[in-house]
């Protein structure tokens, strides 16, 4: 079970880092128009979501072993 920990963490490190890009990117005006805008946002929602779902199953991993 360790190595799945290990991976979670992992997977939330890429996921973190690839949120900070993307807000780096916004803070940039790096968006050309609205539409790449709400874009960039849609996927920072996306990449959130996945991290939350990670966090949750971990927790439940970790909980299950108690």
């Amino acid at each position: 079970m360790y190595e799945v920990l290990q991976t979670a963490e992992h997977f939330k490190k890429q996921i973190d880092e690839n949120i900070k890009r993307l807000e780096e990117d916004l803070g940039a005006s790096s968006a050309k128009s609205f539409d790449e805008y709400r874009y960039m946002c849609g996927v920072i929602t996306g990449l959130l979501t996945a991290r939350r779902f990670i966090t949750d199953l971990t927790k439940s991993m970790e909980n299950s072993d108690e």
